[in-house]
């Protein structure tokens, strides 16, 4: 794939990568972390596209940089193996206490209430009835013990366990050649992932950490649980699952993190 962007002549390529990057921090006030997001998205790829780009057009920039963000995801897409399994840990190996970690402080917790909680299911799928917790919690379990790792550059070691998620899809009779699954949640936070994630074997719908019902500062009633995702990409306090051909985006991944999120 070819992406055109405005040429400029006679720009040093390191010079121009560099300013192209402070420009885009100041202009934006970009966070430290989304920083290193878009630098990290230019050395999977666009290192040499952004050195012609027009320096004094902040729009030219962060389309392309969004332009070579999609193009990562793709190729992340075409590399992820849907059969590999990230690693695993033995308990004794449990990060404890686990790290909270979301958009606000512990102390905003959402709690949801599990009478009359009723997990929401939509799109291309042919079983649109609601689920309680109960219902989720009779279906076959799976525990696994694996690494979170989180954007912000730490990781834990975490024992989740819950319904596979692809026996989920395939008990609702989602398509699963769908491109995408999208999560809304009840603190507001959104995010999707592509198909071949959502199908992946230790992809979860946790209910329970340690063995315990799920706390809610982990997600109550129930979190996404994806070893082979980064942190944001694992919603909490899911409130509804929906499959979808058109892109759904996530909280973070419209303020320029990379979609696709692969650890």
């Amino acid at each position: 794939m070819i992406i055109k962007v405005p040429k400029r002549l006679d720009i040093d390529g390191d010079a121009a990568l560099r300013e192209a990057v402070d420009r885009i921090a100041i202009a934006n006030k970009l966070t430290r972390t989304r920083r290193n997001f878009l630098r990290g998205s230019l050395t999977l790829g666009g290192l040499s596209m952004l050195t012609g780009c027009m320096l004094d057009d902040n729009a030219s920039v962060e389309a392309a940089l969004t332009s070579i963000s999609r193009v990562n995801d793709k190729v992340q897409g075409f590399l992820f193996d849907p059969n590999r399994l990230a690693p695993t840990y033995p308990e004794s190996m449990i990060t404890r206490p686990f790290p909270f970690n979301a958009y606000y402080g512990e102390d905003e917790v959402r709690v949801v209430a599990e009478d009359g909680y009723r997990l929401e299911v939509a799109g291309m799928v042919a079983d649109k009835r609601k689920w309680s917790l109960s219902e989720l919690r009779a279906m076959p379990q799976a525990d696994q013990v694996t690494r979170h790792i989180c954007v912000e550059g730490w990781s834990a070691i975490g024992k989740w366990g819950g319904v596979p998620f692809a026996s989920f899809l395939k008990r609702v009779g989602a398509d699963t050649s769908a491109k995408y699954v999208g999560f809304k949640c009840a603190d507001d936070y959104f995010t999707s992932i592509d198909m071949p994630t959502a199908l992946h074997p230790q992809t979860l719908l946790a209910l329970t950490y340690d063995g315990q019902v799920l706390p809610p500062k982990y997600g109550f009633p129930m979190k996404l649980r994806m070893p082979t995702k980064l942190g944001y990409k694992n919603p909490k306090h899911i409130q509804a699952i929906f499959v979808t051909n058109t892109y759904p985006g996530g909280y973070w991944e419209d303020q320029g993190y990379n979609w696709f999120g692969g650890s």
